[in-house]
Parts: C-alpha cells; structure tokens; sequence
C-alpha cells in the first residue's frame, strides 16, 4: 500500500493522542498534523526524529496532514492504525498470509463483521463450509529486535480475546493476528507488565485453540507492504523503552 503524497518533517511535539506539531523538511514550514494512532508512541515520536506525513487537505478536515511514519535509528516503522485491517484482509485473501489448520480454501470474507458482543475484523468462509474469525491488532513497539503489544491498556483487545475464545469453542476458526508495521523483528510478544490480564487472557486462548500469528511488513516513508510471518511467543521476555 503506497501514499500519495508523503512529506518528510521534523517531529516537534505530541500536542494530545489526535495531534502533533512538525516541520516540513524541505520548506522549514511548521505545521499540525493528525497522529493516525492513539497509542503512546513515547519511543518514537520524540523531538527531531524524522517522520513522513502525508498531505489529504479537506474543507472537511482540521488538518491538511497525517502523520502515518517515524524512522527509528535506520528502520522505518508505520504508526498508522487503519492500515493493519486492510493489509490483512488482502493478505488473508491472497494467500500471503496464511491461517493454519484450514482444510479448503478461502472464498469469502466479510470485515468488520459484528458477533455476539463484538466486531470482529474478519469474518471468513472456505470451500468447505468452514468459518471463522481474525482478529488484527497493529504492533509499533520495538526494542532490541523485540516487539510487544499492547504499548498502552487496551480494554477493547481484551475484550476481543474473550470472545475469540467463545467463537472458537462454537465451532469457529480463530485466530489473533499481529500486523507488525515495521520490518525487523526476532519475535512478537504480549506486553506482560503492561496489561497482565491481557496476558492471562490471550494464555487461555491459546490453551482453547485460538492461533496468535505475528506478520511483519516492509516499510519506507512512503509504503508498507506484508513481508512474512514471525515468532509469536508469548514467553519471549521484553524489556520496555519507555519504563
């Protein structure tokens, strides 16, 4: 997935979890941009790193920018949280990404797909009557080759996971899927010391059958795109920059 027009800037400040300010790079010129996710980002939206910004002015909009990208020492790392959603569903759909323990094949997905108390990202079926649930979550925290979600309390995402758990002992295919926006990464990992109780949760669904998968992405300034899929291990320890 490409943008269409990216600007580099110079990150100034996070004014709230909506906005931030930049200087464009090329013309000095300060502006305010919209931060495409709510997480903390502590690591990374820190004074002066680069950051890539795309321009979608609108009379509809408060901000003429978005910032979608911050580069971390050489790696670039996508902070977009409606982009996780669509390259799964197309990876999903393709068969670049994969979901283990299908028999038959695809043939039809359905996004945000609404069960019980719920939305589910996506809703699937196969040639063979089979279906299921994938739920996305984006992942941006990184340190020494580590990544970890959630980087804030997510009361939503542990919501999901218990009703995974439900899906899955119904019948359905389930599946925890972490869209790594970023490439370099030995392992995905829940942030244990972050939210405890999303770690107990996601522990007893996997016990019941629901499969974690981690994807990580190759990413520049300007796109992202699913590279392959990497170790989800819900032991790895973490060690978190920010505390």
């Amino acid at each position: 997935m490409k943008y269409s027009a990216i600007h580099l800037a110079i990150f100034i400040e996070r004014s709230n979890r909506f906005i931030a300010r930049c200087r464009l790079f090329d013309s000095g010129e300060e502006i305010v941009t919209h931060v495409k996710n709510t997480g903390r980002s502590k690591e990374l939206l820190v004074p002066n790193a680069l950051v890539a910004v795309n321009h979608q002015p609108s009379e509809k909009r408060k901000t003429a920018y978005d910032l979608i990208a911050v580069k971390k020492g050489e790696m670039w790392i996508n902070i977009d949280s409606q982009i996780p959603n669509a390259l799964a569903a197309e990876g999903v759909l393709s068969g670049k990404i994969t979901l283990p323990g299908l028999k038959g094949t695809i043939n039809s997905l359905k996004r945000e797909y609404t069960f019980e108390r719920s939305k589910f990202d996506i809703y699937f079926e196969t040639d063979l009557q089979e279906k299921g649930f994938v739920e996305v979550k984006g992942l941006t925290l990184e340190n020494y080759g580590i990544g970890a979600f959630p980087d804030a309390p997510t009361l939503r995402g542990l919501k999901h996971v218990e009703e995974l758990r439900l899906a899955q002992a119904m019948g359905y295919h389930c599946y925890l899927l972490f869209i790594v926006q970023f490439p370099n990464i030995q392992a995905a990992t829940i942030h244990r010391v972050m939210q405890p109780k999303l770690y107990e949760a996601v522990e007893m669904a996997e016990g019941d059958g629901v499969q974690v998968l981690a994807y990580n992405c190759d990413v520049d300034q300007e796109t992202i795109s699913i590279k392959q899929m990497v170790p989800f291990d819900l032991e790895q320890a973490f060690i978190d920059p920010n505390l």
